[in-house]
């Protein structure tokens, strides 16, 4: 009993070893393109964004190493005050959030603004696996499954009311895997999945074929986001030339980045044009406020081409399969669930942002972890790192 708990003791070196790859990316090419920047190239090198992202890791780090010293089965008996101390955050930032472009998603604290939203992911998996590692017998209940679905859908409405379409959207397929990990019969996730599947349909025929007066109530980018994506044109169907001339106009003009994204992957080549000498972020082709935040991907395609991507890709996979080793590895319902939360909020944020960058997704504002420019979103992905550290060194095994 010594010995296994001595062998389990030990840090999963590989994953700590990837999580550090990232880092040292997200931060080169940080530089890289905000150092193009007019206005911020003369700051200090302490008000630099690029340094600012180095603080992020080093409290990120330091959180996830505290996170460690604790048995993940004490810290889930925390898991339904973290849940609600989030659902209260999430509904304070409704009233008195900084506005950004519409959305109404930080709390300013001058230094720093607080997103709630990505911690409200985190909280959500751990009383989500918390409420699902009850025995097998009981989510066979219709009641146990309906409070499942109801910690689900309490943080995804407040989420979608600052509106964040993306982070909220990341809740869906957390909480759908882990219900069937977790041993929910099948028959109520599929009538789930074809009920959200239909409401989707519906949505997408309202927004792309309906008249103006019977769509749905959606956020005017929302709607252009989506109208992009598919190719739609913003003219109505009895809409003058003229009309349907400007029409065309306002396509190009909100298709533009996501664009600019999409010839910065394909200019990179094979190895791309070199570090710092990507053109597309240096000319101000791709968003200032974006570049290094959503189309931090693009950046790194550019600079160092297909090569580039694949060593991203890489990483990110040894990440994400060692995060699927070790709920394989864990015998407990808690442990089990856990990993498979943070491994699929993981893989979802990784698949819609470069889905993003390469047109295959709708532009949702969801960040690249880890590569991304953000405090709570470094934060966020490193304490969800230290979650599947955690559940690796105290995970009860054969």
């Amino acid at each position: 009993m010594i010995g296994q708990t001595q062998h389990q003791a030990k840090i999963d070196w590989i994953m700590i070893g990837a999580l550090g790859g990232l880092m040292i990316v997200g931060v080169c090419f940080i530089y890289s393109v905000t150092m193009a920047y007019e206005t911020i190239n003369p700051l200090p090198w302490y008000r630099q964004v690029f340094f600012m992202q180095c603080v992020w890791y080093a409290l990120g780090i330091t959180a996830a190493i505290t996170i460690c010293l604790v048995d993940y089965n004490a810290l889930a008996r925390w898991a339904l005050v973290a849940y609600w101390a989030t659902i209260l955050l999430l509904m304070v930032v409704l009233v008195v959030g900084t506005v950004v472009n519409g959305a109404r998603r930080w709390i300013d604290f001058g230094f720093f603004k607080f997103q709630p939203s990505e911690f409200a992911k985190l909280s959500f998996i751990f009383a989500e696996a918390h409420f699902l590692s009850r025995p097998p017998d009981e989510l066979k209940l219709g009641n146990v499954f309906w409070k499942a679905i109801g910690l689900l859908v309490l943080p995804f409405v407040l989420i979608m009311k600052e509106p964040d379409l993306g982070s909220a959207l990341i809740l869906l397929p957390v909480g759908l895997t882990m219900l069937y990990v977790a041993g929910v019969p099948v028959p109520y996730l599929r009538r789930l999945l074809g009920a959200a599947a239909v409401l989707v349909a519906l949505i997408l025929i309202d927004v792309l074929f309906a008249p103006p007066k019977w769509q749905i109530k959606l956020e005017e980018y929302q709607k252009r986001r989506l109208l992009v994506y598919f190719g739609r044109d913003f003219a109505s169907l009895n809409a003058t030339p003229a009309q349907k001339a400007e029409a065309r106009r306002q396509l190009r003009y909100h298709s533009y980045n996501v664009d600019q994204a999409l010839i910065s992957v394909g200019s990179g080549g094979l190895f791309g044009k070199g570090f710092r000498q990507g053109t597309q972020s240096s000319l101000g082709y791709l968003p200032r406020l974006g570049a290094h935040n959503d189309f931090i991907f693009s950046v790194i395609a550019e600079e160092k081409g297909f090569m580039g991507s694949v060593i991203v890709l890489a990483l990110y996979s040894v990440v994400l399969f060692t995060g699927i080793r070790i709920a394989g590895q864990t015998r407990d319902r808690l442990g089990k669930l856990l990993a498979v939360g943070v491994v699929m909020m993981l893989f979802s944020h990784v698949f819609i942002n470069i889905g993003m960058n390469i047109r295959i997704m709708p532009v949702t504002g969801v960040p690249l972890p880890l590569l991304s420019y953000g405090g709570s979103s470094v934060l966020c992905s490193l304490i969800a790192a230290g979650i599947l550290q955690n559940v690796y060194l105290y995970r009860r095994s054969y």
